[in-house]
């Protein structure tokens, strides 16, 4: 049989979640209101679990790549989920929420960066810094250097 769950209320859980409540908010009112310590994790597995939208854009073609433990907080990387959720937003998900100013001009100079450089994003997980801005070829479409045959890089799962 499987673990009781720490939920107290879920029907409160899942109105805090609609309303958009920060998990770190979450994981503090349950500790004071409910004596209960969870954890980040535990309130973005409860909403998965739920069925509730998640607050991540996922996008297999700004991010094509099963990226490595390593790998997972490299600034490139960083820099490709502010602009999978800068479109989603654009695109019209009422799900997440737009950028900060501060985040949007990170992703506004580096997407300069790339611009000016005629580079796009390549990952290899075999390599210690995983990331790297390549000049831009023909076959290039966005601003990512799709997966080719014999590429280090293997395809992220499609299935969430």
């Amino acid at each position: 049989m499987g673990r009781a769950s720490k939920v107290k209320n879920h029907d409160e859980a899942k109105r805090w979640l609609a309303e958009g409540k920060s998990y770190a908010w979450m994981v503090q009112k349950y500790q004071e209101k409910y004596e209960t310590e969870t954890t980040p994790s535990y309130w973005a597995v409860y909403k998965n679990r739920a069925g509730l939208p998640l607050r991540i854009a996922r996008d297999n073609d700004l991010i094509p790549w099963k990226v490595e433990q390593p790998h997972r907080w490299a600034y490139d990387l960083v820099m490709l989920r502010f602009e999978a959720r800068r479109r989603a937003v654009e695109q019209g998900d009422t799900n997440l929420k737009p950028l900060s100013d501060y985040d949007e001009t990170r992703l506004s100079s580096w997407k300069r960066g790339l611009a000016e450089a005629n580079a796009v994003v390549y990952y290899d997980p075999t390599t210690e810094d995983g990331f790297f801005l390549v000049p831009r070829e023909e076959s290039d479409t966005d601003i990512v250097r799709a997966i080719r045959p014999g590429d280090p890089a293997k395809p992220r799962s499609t299935d969430k």
